[in-house]
């Protein structure tokens, strides 16, 4: 069963030519704050009204603030927005799953800009999978996203009011239902793009989603995932904390360098001795790698046990992924018993490995299956 609405809110579908201020951090909202008749005594407390109203409250006009002046508050709303960018779709899948598709800016391109947002409940969390980039460089050949064309980096507001659109339809913000818990409690970067190839506004925008004045998300539950852009996997753990995924998909160089190109850049010697000195590792952390189960290609019982050598110095979690089939692609899911006897060998040679249960697929929202919806009508026609 699948449900599709059609928001006719009156957002733009264009950002505003002023920026939104949820895109800037604690520090940067206090010294943008000095542009205003405001007593310096002062600046710190408008700064966390602000932040509160903002993160804790999730208001979208400046009016809404019931505790500042009105003709501060009418200068800052002719300087910056509250406003998210438009839901142009929503989708419901039968086990629960939504996806949004997302517009933004264009910038005066004659492609529209367009992302897909995907929330998966489940019984004791709620994950959102979020989107870095419009299309992707990385073409990797079993993932929808990859045969979209980069058409640019997510600024970090972009990236935030992910979160914030989310929460505004899931009813999810501080007070609205007092004694119900948390919607959103898990973030993934696992959306349309390659973090790591927007690393400073996705950096930012991690650190304001899990600043512990406003939305407050916890570090060990938001999941940063990779294809293994080498040079700034460090920084993940050093700057921003929260916890890596390696998209792997296998422990040969040759096969890999199909399935993952990225791999003849960063080939597989690279990209484990990176691994291997994760930051966070020394705190007791484990890096996720996601293995994706293509029949006949890398699910083979050689293939585990290469798996489990390649990793046997990194503590792990290996999340085995069942494929999901997507229009025009040449693989095939391995068969359900294969991977079972996969994840049979590698639990028992000591590593967690469970099998993901797909999410989403008849909306087209699991993994490895995002792609902007006008694009997919273009291929269409």
């Amino acid at each position: 069963m699948l449900d599709l609405q059609t928001n006719t809110s009156n957002n733009d579908n264009t950002l505003q030519k002023v920026r939104a201020l949820y895109g800037y951090s604690q520090s940067e909202i206090s010294e943008n704050l000095k542009d205003y008749d405001i007593p310096l005594k002062q600046n710190s407390m408008r700064t966390k009204q602000l932040w509160n109203w903002i993160f804790l409250k999730g208001i979208k006009e400046f009016s809404d603030i019931r505790n500042m002046p009105k003709d501060l508050l009418n200068e800052l709303s002719n300087d910056y927005t509250l406003k998210r960018n438009s839901v142009s779709t929503e989708q419901r899948s039968a086990d629960g799953t939504i996806k949004w598709l997302l517009g933004l800016s264009n910038n005066g391109l004659s492609t529209p800009n367009e992302i897909e947002t995907v929330f998966i409940p489940e019984e004791k969390r709620g994950t959102l999978c979020v989107s870095s980039q419009i299309g992707c460089t990385l073409n990797c050949s079993f993932c929808h996203t990859g045969t979209q064309k980069l058409i640019r980096n997510l600024t970090t507001e972009e990236i935030v009011s992910q979160l914030l659109i989310a929460k505004d339809r899931l009813n999810d913000w501080h007070g609205s239902e007092p004694d119900k818990l948390r919607k959103i409690t898990n973030i993934v970067m696992m959306g349309m793009g390659e973090p790591l190839y927007n690393f400073e506004a996705v950096k930012k925008a991690l650190l304001i989603m899990t600043d512990c004045d406003g939305l407050a998300l916890s570090k060990r539950r938001v999941t940063l995932s990779t294809s293994g852009i080498v040079p700034f996997m460090e920084r993940v753990g050093t700057e921003i904390g929260v916890s890596l995924a390696v998209s792997l998909h296998s422990a040969k160089d040759d096969v890999r360098d199909i399935l993952v190109p990225i791999n003849k850049k960063y080939p597989l010697k690279e990209l484990i001795k990176a691994c291997e000195n994760y930051p966070k590792l020394k705190n007791s952390s484990k890096i996720t790698f996601e293995y994706v189960m293509l029949k006949d290609i890398n699910d083979s019982i050689e293939d585990a046990k290469d798996l489990a050598k390649l990793l046997r110095n990194i503590p792990s979690k290996i999340n085995l992924i069942p494929f999901n089939p997507w229009p025009g692609n040449n693989y095939q899911c391995s068969d359900m018993e294969q991977i079972k006897k996969f994840s049979e060998l590698l639990n028992n040679d000591g590593f967690s490995c469970p099998i993901r249960k797909p999410r989403g697929q008849d909306i087209m929202a699991a993994c490895g299956q995002l792609k902007s919806e006008t694009v997919r009508l273009r291929k269409r026609n």
